[in-house]
């Protein structure tokens, strides 16, 4: 009885190993379909449009938000040692090396990566992969590839354009209701930011950030039982691991990088 907790221990750092190790052989599929023709570009465009356009909406409108949430709070603590002048600053490299890609990342997998484990799952419970490999047609190069390549590829750009709302939701904020003067704002956050260590910095996570949740929305999708339940247990598992995996990856990049 008393082995019985460190048996349960070894049973699922086993099965955590085992499950790194099949996640690595999917994204080897993965690759190896990217780079096999025929070239699914008009798949890969819908996936684009499901997994960015559609998610412009919601990216944008947080990023105003939490601009206008950093102008104030960023105010309010900077005028308390008189350096209220430096509110651009602040959050412009609050946003540009941590804020903007985290967030967007957090954003895009509550709705794009549960939408797209969501639809693998439940082509998984309706047999139609199973279609698919009877077609002789490999489901990962027509399914999966397109999905994570347009989540590798819309990241970027909706960090990208978060920062920028946001940026703007700070100088709304900060300049047309705190009174801070517009072009000393616009000066800060020009001197402040610089490109190879924080925008190349904010590009590099969200890349990394875009690859992790297309690999962990795919494959759980993939790997969903064929149920109603499974689809349910893919999605949600989707949506937090993939949480906990950008907030962990991002800790490494920063630490690594300093960024």
């Amino acid at each position: 009885m008393r082995l019985a907790p460190i048996e349960a221990l070894g049973f699922r750092s086993i099965r955590y190993v085992a499950t790194a190790g099949r996640m690595a052989v999917f994204l080897g599929q993965i690759l190896r379909a990217v780079v096999t023709p025929p070239t699914r570009l008009r798949r890969l465009v819908g996936e684009v449009y499901d997994s960015g356009v559609l998610s412009l909406l919601i990216v944008c409108g947080s990023g105003v938000a939490v601009g206008a949430v950093l102008g104030l709070q960023g105010y309010n603590t900077l005028v308390r040692f008189g350096a209220e002048n430096s509110l651009g600053s602040a959050v412009g490299l609050a946003l540009v090396r941590e804020l903007g890609p985290v967030l967007t990342g957090l954003l895009v997998t509550g709705r794009g990566g549960s939408a797209m484990a969501a639809e693998i799952a439940s082509m998984v419970a309706t047999e139609q992969l199973d279609g698919l490999r009877m077609l002789s047609i490999d489901p990962v190069h027509l399914v999966v590839a397109p999905k994570a390549l347009a989540m590798l590829f819309v990241m970027p750009l909706l960090a990208a354009l978060f920062t920028t709302f946001g940026i703007f939701g700070g100088y709304v904020v900060g300049v047309h209701l705190l009174g801070v003067d517009g072009g000393t704002y616009l000066n800060g956050l020009e001197s402040s930011v610089d490109f190879p260590n924080d925008v190349a910095g904010s590009l590099v996570k969200s890349v990394v950030f875009g690859a992790l949740v297309g690999l962990i929305a795919t494959y759980r999708g993939y790997t969903s039982e064929p149920s109603s339940a499974g689809v349910s247990r893919a999605t949600t598992s989707t949506v937090v691991i993939a949480s906990v995996s950008i907030l962990v990856v991002d800790y490494v990049i920063t630490a690594l990088w300093g960024v």
